[in-house]
């Protein structure tokens, strides 16, 4: 019986460049995904002992518009500064864990009623958005705020996370971020030396520093002040966690 030869095996067939394509847009995508969870991961750490800039102070630097912004240790800050931010943005600051559970429900509720939800944010909230996420509202943005600042809550004391609070948030129109720079450009002194009156009127001006004026206060935001001024002179044990 004749034996059949056998046929020498040919180079393996390279790899097809289409397969290789695909491996790179998955890889690319799956970067994408991921940098959004690892950049916090590994940032939120670091501020615990780096001082920060904030998202909207790097967009302003890259266009050409102008930044100001002194940082100020927490301690360096006059207890009324610290209390009347507190009692205006997030009383219950000392108390929660980042997240104010019972506010978030009201929200909740107002939506589903057809009103206009107002927020709800907390400070711990606030920072995470600075730091790593953008101003327009949505509920993508609150549903990446919130498991943020149960992060940042867990990861950094709550004194670090006021004191990065006070240094980022913008506090004046042309670009003044932190509570020195926005004190020295509407009352012309230091965070270090606010009264209770003072403290309360830069407070209030955080919601809308470009059109809010502590230096020269309209009538409706005196009366807001004193409110606040009220709220956080009562505030004693509240304000325990920035002492």
């Amino acid at each position: 019986m004749e034996e059949t030869a056998e046929v020498p095996a040919g180079p393996e067939e390279p790899a097809r460049p289409r397969r290789r394509w695909r491996r790179v847009v998955l890889w690319v995508l799956g970067l994408v995904i991921a940098l959004p969870v690892l950049v916090p991961l590994v940032m939120v750490p670091v501020y615990g002992v780096v001082d920060p800039m904030s998202l909207p102070m790097i967009r302003r630097y890259f266009t050409g518009h102008p930044v100001d912004r002194i940082w100020m240790p927490i301690d360096a800050i006059s207890l009324p500064a610290k209390a009347s931010v507190m009692m205006s943005e997030d009383g219950q600051f000392c108390r929660h864990w980042g997240i104010d559970v019972g506010a978030l429900r009201d929200e909740f509720r107002i939506w589903r009623e057809g009103g206009e939800p107002r927020g709800a944010s907390t400070i711990t909230m606030q920072v995470a958005r600075n730091l790593f996420l953008w101003n327009n509202r949505s509920f993508i943005r609150k549903g990446l705020e919130i498991p943020l600042a149960l992060y940042i809550d867990l990861v950094l004391p709550k004194k670090r996370i006021m004191e990065i609070y006070l240094n980022i948030a913008q506090w004046g129109p042309v670009g003044e971020f932190g509570i020195e720079a926005g004190t020295q450009r509407a009352l012309g002194k230091s965070a270090a030396d606010l009264d209770w009156h003072e403290a309360s009127l830069m407070a209030v001006a955080l919601p809308n520093p470009r059109l809010r004026k502590p230096g020269s206060p309209s009538a409706q935001l005196l009366k807001v002040a004193q409110v606040v001024e009220s709220r956080a002179r009562l505030a004693g044990s509240r304000t325990d966690c920035l002492k």
